[in-house]
């Protein structure tokens, strides 16, 4: 049960969008960051998700980067800037959903996006409990109007109970050096 109000920013690329690579929450490889660009390369119209992972040098990982990464259909490509890797997914199948995420409107996200959510999370989590308040806002109005001390009909004026991703910090920024290597790299891809 939801008793306070999440008021820090979270990484929401990694919360609404990552869940749809299907790939389980307790997995013991976790993304560093995720990002809906990478400055200089992807722009947020791409439609492209980004994972970065740091270059990990293990059989069990590279199992996970095969299995769950590579082998995933929305795999699109990987970048290497030598101490990270970064995956890079299309998401255009999902293109209605990643231009409602862009526009803070988790309440319209499609149901199979929904669904993956919540088999991320597990819907016994308090994570859930939160992530369920912003995708279906209407079982949540009462509660959050109680802990903010407004009215319901505030609330559902403005619909959604989660702000907009922030696009300048799910933007991935690499410095000049590490933009060369991944060209570099990509080029020899």
């Amino acid at each position: 049960m939801i008793k306070r109000i999440y008021s820090k920013y979270f990484q929401k690329s990694k919360s609404f969008l990552y869940p749809i690579l299907g790939i389980k929450k307790n997995d013991k490889f976790s993304p560093v960051s995720t990002h809906l660009a990478i400055e200089g390369m992807y722009e947020p119209g791409d439609v492209k998700f980004i994972c970065v992972f740091d270059n990990i040098d293990t059989e069990a990982f590279k199992y996970f980067e095969t299995k769950m990464l590579i082998e995933n259909p929305l795999f699109h490509e990987k970048l290497t800037d030598g101490s990270r890797n970064i995956y890079v997914f299309d998401y255009e199948i999902y293109a209605n959903d990643w231009f409602n995420f862009i526009l803070g409107k988790y309440s319209k996200l499609s149901n199979v996006v929904k669904r993956a959510i919540k088999a991320y999370y597990g819907d016994k989590t308090p994570e859930f409990q939160y992530m369920d308040s912003y995708i279906n806002p209407n079982e949540y109005y009462s509660k959050y109007a109680e802990l903010l001390d407004v009215s319901i009909d505030d609330l559902r004026a403005g619909v959604e109970l989660c702000d907009p991703c922030d696009l300048e910090r799910e933007t991935l920024k690499l410095n000049r050096e590490s933009l060369d290597e991944l060209s570099k790299n990509y080029l020899s891809l």
